[in-house]
């Protein structure tokens, strides 16, 4: 007899939806958390007003059906998720509205002539972001695929884009994820962001599940015909076990798994500063990408403010400073203020003003941010997909379709629920009991 039938590590939307799923089937289902808090890379916090989103930013309102669907079922409706309604602008001497939207391609949006037709041919092909792999891009990196068109592509908006969105290097991550993923998800004024948070998806999930918070897990054991989750002194037994945690931390719990895309699947880390401001600045778009050719230390600035209304106190403002790739190895391990000042300064001449409205600096370090979905990860990812549900541990992660975003989470969680399921809960029934 086990103390649960199914043990889910981490409670981010991968593990919560796994969770919710399983209940729903009649398995008792048991998520662990190593936080204070639900929500993993879709945390809010809240200080002195504020609501702070630490990592996810926004969602989208096409693309994410599964997301839209489970939102709907939890009772959470459209209102609670609002269109952002504001768009992105490029910096390229000055901030340049219309990235990713078809008036950008008239506009410019930081690109000369020749690079926005290069752009307009990008979303020609069959994409996929459950089949990342499938594209007939292979395994061209990023900076790959922009070589043989104009510099400016790569310059003003690929490398932006997936250094100020994901952490990524574009000579590094695979280019078929990101296409897949820019178009499903439709231009950025439809995107949207939770009225109450980015945790608002994850705290609704939590509200329907078993979770344990403040319980850091060291290993996960598997004993063939059920599993054990490791912590310090404690032990839970299961009939199964899903790690719903990045894709390193995965090989790091259970190396007993020897798969080499967990392996190669890589993850990108991120620092932010959260600027809590005592007015609001900027304008009149929510997000500033900024170019590495014209600043090496700041790859995004987000008007929080300007995202939503409720995530600053009426008359301030809230900024969050992304940190470019190249800096973020030095800053990890510098002292916050250090990291606040450094990432202040070399946004004050994209936003003036910034430093001196500036009332309380938060540093935030996402050591697992985003799956770099590197060429050799895509390589291996529909392989180890396939042979998920053979054995008593299983995987969910937005990693495991390579595809950084909370709609490939839940797709992810959905798959392990049906995985297991009929495996877990249907013995369980014939038997008359775990």
């Amino acid at each position: 007899m086990t103390d649960v039938d199914v043990a889910i590590v981490g409670a981010g939307v991968a593990g919560l939806t796994t969770a919710y799923q399983l209940g729903k089937a009649g398995c008792e289902a048991r998520v662990f958390e190593a936080a204070d808090v639900v929500g993993g890379r879709m945390t809010t916090l809240r200080e002195d007003g504020y609501l702070i989103d630490t990592c996810a930013e926004q969602m989208a309102e096409r693309g994410y059906d599964e997301t839209w669907r489970l939102l709907a079922e939890l009772g959470v409706g459209p209102t609670a998720a609002p269109p952002i309604g504001r768009g992105i602008a490029m910096w390229r001497g000055r901030a340049r509205p219309g990235v990713a939207q078809t008036r950008g391609l008239i506009t410019g949006a930081g690109l000369s002539l020749r690079a926005r037709l290069d752009a307009a041919r990008l979303i020609r092909g069959a994409f996929d972001t459950g089949r990342p792999e499938s594209s007939a891009l292979g395994g061209a990196t990023v900076a790959e695929f922009a070589a043989p068109h104009h510099p400016d592509l790569m310059n003003y908006l690929l490398q932006p884009i997936v250094s100020g969105f994901f952490g990524w290097d574009p000579a590094r991550s695979a280019v078929a994820p990101l296409l897949a993923l820019l178009t499903a998800v439709g231009p950025p004024p439809t995107w949207r962001a939770y009225r109450d948070g980015m945790d608002t998806f994850a705290r609704a999930l939590a509200a329907k599940t078993d979770v344990t918070t403040g319980f850091p897990v060291d290993r996960v054991v598997d004993d063939g015909a059920s599993a054990r989750v490791l912590s310090g002194t404690r032990e839970i037994s299961a009939r199964a076990v899903v790690l719903a945690v990045p894709a390193p931390v995965a090989a790091r719990l259970h190396p007993g798994h020897d798969s080499a895309f967990l392996r190669e699947c890589s993850f990108t880390p991120v620092v932010k500063a959260h600027l809590l401001l005592d007015r609001p600045l900027g304008g009149p778009d929510y997000a500033l990408m900024v170019p590495a050719a014209e600043n090496g230390t700041v790859s995004t600035v987000i008007f929080d403010h300007l995202k939503h209304p409720g995530r600053a106190p009426e008359g301030r403002g809230l900024v969050t400073l992304m940190a470019h790739p190249a800096v973020v190895p030095e800053l990890l391990d510098a002292s916050d203020e250090d990291v606040a000042s450094r990432l202040t300064g070399a946004a004050e001449p994209l936003v003036p003003g910034l430093r001196s409205a500036t009332r309380r600096a938060i540093v935030r370090r996402v050591r697992h941010a985003a799956p770099e979905a590197t060429p050799r990860a895509l390589a291996l990812r529909a392989g180890f997909e396939a042979d998920l549900g053979r054995g008593v541990v299983d995987y969910a992660g937005d990693w495991v379709f390579l595809s950084p975003c909370s709609e490939a989470a839940v797709r992810s969680g959905l798959r392990a629920a049906r995985r297991l399921a009929g495996r877990v809960v249907q013995p369980a029934e014939e038997g008359g009991g775990r």
